[in-house]
């Protein structure tokens, strides 16, 4: 202790310096990041492999007997540009949805002197712990005239109450109360006050909201599956879904031929690698944009006590 007493005021360090610490930081983030994206980097680079190379174990950094097979047996069907169209359409339109419905219930819960604010904050909480289930659920979007309607994918859902409460802690704790205030004293109105004020001072909490949007509505498969019978709507999830089965289908029942077997499953666990890819590309090529955006609005939206 005294060793340490005596360096700090002496102005020497007491441990690692500055330029050593970076390096172990740089090394850490380095070995994280090697874990977290490897699995999806595999994944790439299985789908232009051999299967039975990947599965020997032969495939770890660079492809093995390179082959597009995969993709070529994944384009090849004619819907897939149809999913693609339809994820596009569902994701834009469900993603605007469900930021607008986001803002318009977390801004007026944010405001202290709402009349009832804390029952109306009970009733949105219980629905995160007790639901009616699929077949009420189910049942209310038909008797709605929803069914084989695109609408059946955001109405039912159309506010994420966790989200909700990002955001409405964003408003409370980020969004300057004096600016408000002298908007109030100016005369503007609460819908003015909103969106003139409100709005351009959180697009960073605006900006998490979407990325959270856009991958629930473009992972959905099951929704869609459920509420939008038929092959011309279904998304591309849907779509990615069905050629697999097709394809796991043909591989059982070439069992019987001699080799048949053997090359349909082939390009089966091809198309499995495949159909990952070309689902998770979109999602991989906007989070970039959105990137510089995400920690600052999400640690700002954060519940703060």
């Amino acid at each position: 202790m005294n060793y340490v007493r005596a360096n700090v005021k002496a102005g020497r360090p007491t441990g690692f310096s500055e330029r050593a610490s970076d390096i172990v930081l740089v090394v850490i983030c380095a070995a994280i990041l090697f874990i977290v994206a490897y699995p999806l980097y595999y994944v790439l680079v299985a789908s232009v492999s051999d299967p039975y190379d990947v599965y020997a174990g032969k495939t770890f950094l660079m492809p093995s007997r390179f082959t597009m097979d995969g993709y070529t047996a994944v384009f090849a069907d004619p819907g897939i540009l149809t999913g693609y169209w339809n994820s596009i359409k569902y994701t834009v339109v469900g993603t605007v949805f469900s930021v607008v419905m986001l803002y318009l219930s977390a801004y007026p819960l944010s405001v202290k002197n709402l009349p009832g604010r804390k029952w109306i904050s009970i009733f949105f909480i219980i629905t995160m712990y007790f639901g009616g289930g699929l077949v009420p659920t189910y049942l209310v979007v038909k008797h709605t005239g929803l069914i084989n309607n695109m609408w059946a994918l955001f109405l039912p859902g159309g506010v994420s109450v966790g989200n909700m409460i990002i955001v409405r802690n964003f408003f409370e704790n980020s969004i300057p109360k004096e600016m408000v205030e002298a908007a109030e004293i100016d005369g503007a109105s609460q819908w003015e006050t909103f969106i003139r004020i409100v709005v351009p001072l959180s697009r960073s909490i605006m900006a998490v909201m979407v990325v959270f949007s856009m991958v629930a509505y473009w992972n959905d498969w099951f929704t869609s599956m459920i509420y939008l019978p038929g092959t011309e709507r279904a998304p591309l999830s849907l779509v990615l879904r069905n050629i697999l089965i097709k394809s796991s289908a043909s591989a059982s029942q070439a069992s019987t031929i001699s080799g048949g077997y053997a090359e349909l499953n082939k390009l089966t666990e091809m198309i499995k690698f495949s159909s990952i890819i070309v689902a998770a590309a979109p999602m991989l090529i906007a989070y970039p944009f959105v990137q510089k955006y995400f920690e600052k609005g999400f640690m700002a939206g954060a519940v703060k006590g």
